[in-house]
């Protein structure tokens, strides 16, 4: 009874993780793949030994790393080895191959560097392990061995929008108020440890999606803080927003209290730090607070900088100026927390996604166009009596 009471004391004294932190969002998985040794032939007969088993990777929507995590916990997958030929089958049938399903957005890297390919849409295939050939008269009727190495499956965010910001500046709250997703929010730094991704449904049904990352802080661009496993997801994005507090940010006493336009520059100067490519995407500015004593004024001011920003950021320190300035399609002030500006932002994005749709895809045909021609279509035929 004694020792019954001791066990019941030590399993109530541990202390389960937070229900946040036991669902952790998973992005980077590493494997073992061996691809299936091929059969011996038979030389009396000319029998020929089975092909090995090969190890593909098939995108699926709903597929995500963790469950691959859970299903191989070894982290060694096997395909199947081809069947050896005998007098009475002369063919051996070929090894069962391995369909690993995963999430859309992965690229698979191989223990090298190289990458293997990446896995953008549903039922797309990629194979990562190829099986050995079967004994044939060629190699001496000895079944060869299938490929083995190490692959690394390295997930990047699919989505429509990417929010950008420092951490703090409210990109959690206007997602909640944006979308139908349902982020944790607080009211201090890093309360996002892992990426959402929420839907934006329009009342026509159109949907856009956005994803929520960790906020970034300076020196993201060299692994500091979430550093790259925030602004990789960045580079499967359509559209950057920018997050930005009308109080600016200072992450500790030891760090230097940073302006609104000053965090605007910085997030400026980390992606182009980790990839001056990312500026060349469409970027919208959302300055945040508004509801805030004095936000207006701020505001105006924010705008009227940018509008001169090349003069204006000869004035800052050096140490934050970007060699390159992203140009914003739109600047629009907001209150996530009141929800007002909300709707105009949300048609903003529409909007500046379908030019980016019109640039990028030349060929696209209006709905009214699809529906006016359709309708000309059935009256042409008209009813017909059989």
């Amino acid at each position: 009874m004694v020792f019954l009471s001791r066990t019941w004391l030590a399993v109530k004294e541990i202390k389960r993780p937070r229900k946040y932190l036991r669902n952790k969002f998973i992005d980077t998985v590493r494997l073992h793949v061996k691809g299936g040794t091929g059969g011996t032939g038979l030389p009396k007969f000319g029998g020929l030994g089975g092909q090995g088993g090969c190890i593909y990777c098939v995108g699926k929507e709903k597929a995500d790393l963790k469950t691959i995590m859970n299903k191989y916990r070894a982290k060694t997958i096997t395909a199947g080895h081809g069947e050896d030929s005998r007098k009475t089958k002369i063919v051996g049938n070929p090894g069962a191959d391995v369909k690993l399903e995963v999430p859309l957005g992965v690229t698979i890297f191989r223990e090298d560097g190289k990458v293997l390919g990446s896995i953008d849409k549903e039922d797309e295939m990629l194979i990562v392990a190829r099986g050995g050939p079967g004994g044939t008269k060629e190699n001496d009727f000895l079944g060869h061995f299938g490929q083995i190495h190490h692959i690394r499956l390295d997930l990047k965010l699919i989505a429509d929008i990417g929010l950008v910001g420092f951490p703090n500046a409210g990109k959690s709250s206007l997602l909640k108020a944006i979308s139908r997703a349902k982020p944790r929010i607080a009211s201090y730094p890093f309360t996002t440890i892992k990426p959402n991704k929420g839907t934006i449904q329009y009342d026509d049904l159109r949907q856009i999606t956005i994803a929520d990352l960790p906020g970034l802080i300076e020196g993201a661009h060299i692994n500091i803080g979430l550093g790259h496993k925030f602004l990789k997801h960045v580079e499967r994005t359509k559209l950057l927003l920018f997050i930005a507090d009308i109080e600016g940010f200072r992450l500790s006493p030891k760090y230097p209290k940073r302006t609104c336009l000053e965090t605007i520059i910085l997030l400026n100067k980390e992606l182009e730090l980790y990839d001056e490519e990312l500026l060349n995407k469409p970027a919208i500015l959302a300055v945040n607070k508004l509801d805030l004593v004095d936000a207006d004024k701020t505001f105006s001011e924010v705008k009227e900088s940018l509008k001169n920003i090349h003069e204006v950021i000869k004035t800052m320190p050096e140490e934050i100026r970007p060699e390159r300035i992203i140009k914003f399609e739109d600047i629009i002030g907001i209150s996530a927390l009141k929800g007002s500006c909300i709707d105009e932002l949300k048609q903003i994005l529409r909007k500046r996604l379908d030019d980016f749709a019109e640039e990028n895809n030349p060929d696209i045909i209006e709905p009214s166009t699809i529906l006016r021609k359709n309708r000309a279509i059935i009256r042409e035929r008209g009813p017909q009596v059989t």
